[in-house]
């Protein structure tokens, strides 16, 4: 249950990030504001004309009489709306991380520049990239409209429907959404759709952990637009921890072990520096005393090369 709280604080992490960087909050809000422009737009026209659409739709209705053509023709209405509203809610990120294909990379890039090491590039064209994410965003909208009919199915079930199935759909949301967002990071290190969801599905509570909090923040759009900027850094340093490149909120703090250091209990390899020179006992208590104090170096390795002739034991004849 420890990942739960680690893929949180991943969350919370991100939202912070941005927060200190306030160029770079303002530069990741952009993206998600033209996608709420956009689906708003939509979903204007969709209540505008539902009704013209609906009455197309159904002419066999036309000579219904009242009160049933306008309560059959309502209904439908409402179910339309309801309909356009929901794939708003679960295409709302995947739209937004391709409309800003770019502005989530650079954004991605620079926390993976604060936090250290190497800052890996695709080094593909930016059309293959937005390519590569669209395609990838549909297989996840395939896979999550395939979850939401089950769920929908079991919905009917007593209880069962009323209690579990709802906890259920929004697991099912987190886990898609934080791969939606872990992409933008795993994608520039070259690892593709089918190893993302290995890598989550191997760590499911981490995922779970940080995707189902944002799933219930991403319920309201504007919230959506907000959080947004801090979910990317949050999913970037997410995924550099499945990567295995995180020693602060990963395996190591977990473990309780000292980032850059050996694993307690784990010898040292012959020939290698003793980090604890001149530290005194162990800090490792599970290893007890430090093995290297008072210790002679190691004798030289491998073949000696042969001594001159003239020389014998350091003098010359």
């Amino acid at each position: 249950m420890g990942d739960l709280g680690v893929g949180f604080r991943y969350l919370l992490k991100g939202q912070r990030w941005v927060g200190a960087h306030g160029r770079w909050f303002g530069f990741g809000l952009l993206p998600g504001l033209v996608t709420l422009v956009l689906y708003g737009a939509a979903l204007f026209g969709l209540a505008y004309g539902a009704d013209d659409l609906i009455a197309w739709a159904t002419p066999f209705a036309d000579d219904w009489g009242s009160p049933w053509l306008s309560l059959f023709r309502g209904f439908l209405t409402a179910l339309l709306f309801a309909l356009g509203l929901f794939l708003a809610v679960i295409t709302f990120t995947a739209v937004t991380l391709l409309v800003g294909q770019p502005f989530y990379e650079s954004l991605s890039e620079q926390v993976d520049r604060a936090e250290g090491g190497d800052v890996p590039e695709s080094g593909l064209p930016l059309w293959r990239e937005l390519w590569i994410s669209a395609r990838d965003s549909l297989r996840v909208l395939v896979r999550v409209a395939c979850y939401g009919i089950l769920l929908f199915a079991l919905g009917f079930v007593p209880v069962l429907g009323q209690t579990v199935v709802p906890v259920l759909g929004f697991c099912v949301s987190g886990f898609f959404l934080a791969e939606e967002l872990t992409a933008v990071a795993l994608q520039r290190r070259g690892v593709e759709l089918r190893e993302r969801l290995t890598l989550l599905r191997g760590r499911r509570l981490l995922a779970l952990g940080f995707g189902v909090p944002l799933t219930l923040a991403f319920l309201v759009p504007f919230v959506a637009v907000l959080l947004m900027p801090g979910a990317v850094a949050g999913a970037t340093l997410l995924a550099r921890d499945l990567a295995g490149e995180s020693g602060t909120d990963g395996n190591a703090e977990r473990d309780g072990e000292q980032p850059g250091l050996p694993a307690a209990g784990a010898p040292y390899a012959p020939g290698s520096p003793n980090p604890y020179a001149g530290q005194g006992p162990h800090p490792h208590p599970a290893q007890g005393p430090n093995p290297y104090a008072a210790q002679p170096p190691y004798p030289p390795q491998g073949p000696q090369p042969p001594q001159h002739p003239e020389w014998n034991g350091g003098r010359k004849r």
